[in-house]
């Protein structure tokens, strides 16, 4: 039987690396049985992959004999490496006594590392750059949307960057807008992943010359299609569809009418797609969202409404008592206005928040609802959707939460009102409009 070759991971010669069973090395022809198996016992350091010499050759070398230390009380003399004789590659003794290094030598006496190389640069150049690209990028021209990574490229309709390709933030995640004497904010929340609210705010001057203050918020319904483009739809519509209006002397309770409808129209509009537009998405149904608006003049105060967005009215006299302005269209109002339930009873059950009334194509009917408020006394209107009621649902609560300068600070103030539904949770997208009563001297139309 042939006796088992030893299995090497490296050539002794070469240090080529071995496959098992290789009897000669691939690369330089070493016989590998003439490497002598390795010992039982397995060494504690091995280097370059030799193979330890075998008992009987270890004990011919002529090893450095170490002093031993005179009694059992003294310690064992410490050496360092330079201390011990030792040869070089040829055989010659070197001389354990050689004189170390001058002072300031580049070479370490302890370690032989020589320490002058030569110093490095604080800086180092760089390629030239690449004769393709300019070095002074064209800027995109006014009213074009750049890519907020690589600065220069054009953002396409889908939010995309043509140039590197980076998806851009989405602008409505929050937005502010402080329009002189009236502000609002929107929030997407802590919990949806866009926000699908949107609002518009707006003044113009009456046909008397008085000054007109609008606002307009618009909740998207999530379970429709494309609810975001819904919602800004409606409230850009009734918008410019109020502010057009008034100056000609529409009643603003006829003009806030009149914008509803406009805005059912708008959103009514994205529904007409073409024929193949829904052969992929057979299931998707109409865009839609619900509408909350109001208008301020200095002695009228008109609110509209459609679906479950609110307006609130707050005195800036916290000892007259707040009021809420609009009545929800859904399921826990009409039991309530059926007298089925009361209204704790109604909102605590999970149907609460079921819309029965909204913009969109598949509406059941269109019922617009207007009011119009004559206030004896300086305030504030709170245009709301329920992502920020759900968090202050009665008007006693809304009023603890609205700031007492309200008036005169409105954007601040809704960035309060923004906040405490955050810190409730932000379980919604939440949009706020805080529209001073009457129209402070300060408020005059601007532009």
């Amino acid at each position: 039987m042939m006796s088992q070759m030893p299995q090497l991971a490296a050539c002794p010669s070469c240090e080529e690396p071995l496959e098992s069973g290789d009897r000669f090395c691939g690369a330089c022809g070493y016989d590998l049985s003439a490497v002598p198996a390795p010992p039982d016992d397995h060494p504690t350091l091995t280097m370059n992959g030799a193979v330890p010499l075998p008992p009987e050759e270890a004990a011919d070398v002529n090893w450095p004999v170490v002093p031993q230390p005179e009694g059992a009380e003294t310690s064992p003399t410490v050496h360092l490496p330079t201390d011990l004789a030792g040869t070089d590659s040829g055989g010659t003794p070197l001389p354990s006594n050689a004189p170390l290094p001058p002072t300031g030598s580049p070479v370490s006496p302890a370690t032989g590392v020589r320490f002058d190389r030569p110093p490095e640069p604080d800086e180092y150049p760089l390629q030239a750059p690449d004769p393709r690209v300019a070095a002074d990028p064209p800027t995109a021209g006014e009213g074009v949307k750049v890519c907020v990574a690589c600065r220069s490229g054009r953002v396409d309709p889908d939010g995309y960057c043509e140039n590197c390709g980076h998806a851009q933030p989405r602008e409505r995640d929050h937005m502010e807008q402080e329009l002189g004497p009236l502000a609002a904010v929107s929030d997407r929340g802590l919990r949806h992943h866009r926000n699908e609210d949107a609002f518009a705010v707006g003044q113009c001057l009456l046909p008397d010359g008085a000054p007109a203050l609008v606002a307009v918020v618009c909740d998207g319904v999530s379970s429709a299609t494309r609810p975001d483009a819904a919602s800004l739809a409606a409230s850009l519509q009734a918008g410019e569809t109020l502010l057009a209006a008034l100056p000609q002397g529409t009643h603003p309770q006829a003009a806030m009418h009149e914008a509803i409808i406009a805005a059912s129209h708008a959103v009514n509009s994205l529904a007409q797609e073409p024929a193949t537009a829904r052969e992929h998405a057979p299931h998707q149904n109409a865009p839609a969202c619900t509408l909350v608006a109001s208008i301020v003049t200095p002695t009228l105060l008109v609110v509209g409404w459609v679906g479950d967005s609110r307006a609130y009215w707050i005195p800036v006299d916290r000892s007259s008592p707040p009021a809420r302005l609009t009545e929800d269209d859904s399921w826990a109002a009409q039991m309530v206005a059926a007298g089925l339930m009361n209204e704790a009873e109604a909102y605590a059950d999970e149907r609460a928040h079921a819309i029965t009334g909204w913009l969109g194509a598949d509406a059941y009917e269109l019922e617009p609802h207007t009011a119009s408020f004559k206030p004896d006394r300086p305030g504030v209107v709170v245009v709301c959707t329920d992502g920020l009621w759900n968090y202050a649902e009665s008007a006693e609560e809304m009023a603890e939460v609205v700031p007492p300068d309200a008036m005169v600070r409105p954007l601040h103030s809704a960035q309060v009102l923004v906040g405490h539904a955050l810190d409730g949770g932000g379980h919604d997208n939440v949009t706020v409009a805080v529209v001073p009563f009457p129209v402070p001297p300060q408020g005059a139309v601007i532009g």
